[in-house]
């Protein structure tokens, strides 16, 4: 409705008051039953393809799919690419959620039309890599690699978005394989975990494709996990009871994944695209607002490290060692890392690159000290050990060994006060995640 649009659709200054006409405007908004002052309806729909790890370890994937099946009439949707580096994911799972999606639609399109059909959404899935690049960052084609390929290159005057729930294998194929593409999409990552099960084709892509139009979101999307100012019947662990209530065959199937307590790390990549003005990550939105970096941090280590050495969070490290010489291939991995974080102990794969040279990628996900083993089968590699300490602001200090990037990558914004519960511009998702779900309850209420 017209009388809508006499609220902002950019952030107003901060002052005195600000505060206070915030949550005014927001009341009358509810009251006329449209969106949150952050949350304007997108002009028209965004081209969409989810590269997701659903399947694997980590069920979040197939909270966040659940959202977005009920959601997927605002979006003109052309990929849902199963690459999960980490884990045993495949597309298979993608089916099945769709099946589901199948037996709700009916009740969906009761209140809402242009939701498409299971069998369009189905043509779309794709089976992507199945476990971690080399240390090149990129191996052989997949069938989602190609797919990306084949969207991105539509004639349309709509770049491609594509949001990047898992590890960034597939997309970093589809560049080495088709670099033209780079001026046709835009990417929404979950980084963080994922930047470590990915760590190979980051870097080859901050490498060789710095100008990508690029949201590196690695600690703002842990801003939908917050109690803070949340409603206590919207509490990760209240949701389900107070508005899913295994509705439709989504909401049963909901249940099995940690209970139904809500998670969804990768949600705030699809949130941002519900927004008016995606194309400006510097605007509050449901899914966070970035601000722009212009390298991203790597340091190279050629020695074992100590409690001494500090590193930036989420930052790609490579440790170099020197080993017997050996005709085992660049591409296939000869040592393993162990690592000892506070999540557990995690291996990472190194590679040969020739020569008695060999390499190891790792990128720490939280503030810690950390500490490593390395050891190899390969006869007389010399076994070594080492510690960490990582510190907690990205991305820091710039370095020489540092990526360069471009005019369009961009990150979690790093202001003191935008940090929730120590994750680097999480406030900026948090403080809409009440918007976000009620939001969504009302779709659940369409499969009571």
């Amino acid at each position: 409705m017209t009388k809508h649009k006499i609220f902002w659709t950019t952030p107003v200054a901060n002052g005195p008051g600000t505060s206070i006409r915030r949550w005014v405007l927001a009341g009358i908004m509810v009251l006329l039953g449209g969106p949150a002052p952050a949350q304007q309806p997108v002009p028209e729909k965004p081209r969409l393809l989810i590269s997701t790890d659903i399947g694997g370890t980590d069920p979040d994937d197939n909270q966040s799919m659940a959202h977005f099946l009920m959601y997927s009439n605002r979006f003109t949707t052309e990929g849902l690419v199963s690459s999960p580096s980490y884990g045993k994911g495949s597309k298979q799972e993608l089916l099945r959620m769709i099946d589901l999606y199948e037996k709700d639609l009916p009740a969906l399109q009761k209140n809402e039309k242009g939701y498409p059909s299971p069998a369009a959404l189905r043509t779309v899935c794709k089976q992507g890599r199945q476990g971690p690049a080399p240390y090149a960052g990129y191996r052989t084609a997949t069938e989602g690699s190609d797919w990306i390929i084949q969207c991105a290159r539509k004639k349309s005057p709509r770049s491609l978005w594509i949001l990047v729930w898992g590890g960034l294998d597939d997309l970093a194929q589809a560049l080495h394989d088709a670099p033209d593409i780079r001026t046709k999409i835009k990417v929404y990552w979950i980084g963080g975990p994922n930047k470590k099960w990915s760590a190979n084709s980051y870097a080859y892509i901050a490498a060789n494709f710095p100008d990508l139009w690029f949201i590196e979101c690695n600690g703002s999307y842990n801003g939908f996990f917050s109690r803070n100012n949340t409603v206590e019947k919207l509490t990760n662990t209240n949701y389900y009871d107070n508005y899913i209530k295994g509705a439709g065959a989504l909401g049963k199937d909901f249940k099995n994944y940690y209970k139904g307590h809500i998670k969804m790390g990768d949600t705030p990549s699809l949130l941002y695209l519900m927004d008016g003005a995606p194309g400006n990550p510097f605007k509050e939105s449901w899914g966070g607002s970035f601000t722009k970096i212009m390298h991203s941090p790597r340091t190279i280590f050629n020695r074992n490290t100590t409690i001494a050495d500090t590193v930036t969070i989420y930052s790609v490290l490579e440790f170099h060692f020197k080993g017997p010489k050996t005709n085992v291939g660049s591409n296939k991995p000869c040592f393993t890392m162990t690592v000892q974080a506070g999540i557990g102990e995690q291996q990472w794969e190194g590679f040969y690159l020739g020569d008695g040279a060999y390499v190891v990628r790792y990128c720490p996900k939280q503030s810690e000290v950390l500490t490593y083993k390395i050891t190899s089968a390969i006869p007389e590699f010399p076994e070594q050990s080492g510690q960490l300490v990582v510190d907690n602001t990205w991305p820091g200090k710039g370095g020489p060994a540092d990526y360069r990037l471009g005019d369009n990558w961009y990150s979690d914004r790093a202001g003191s006060n935008l940090f929730d519960e120590g994750w680097q511009g999480a406030k900026t998702v948090s403080k809409w995640r009440n918007d976000a779900l009620l939001d969504w309850a009302k779709r659940w209420a369409r499969l009571q």
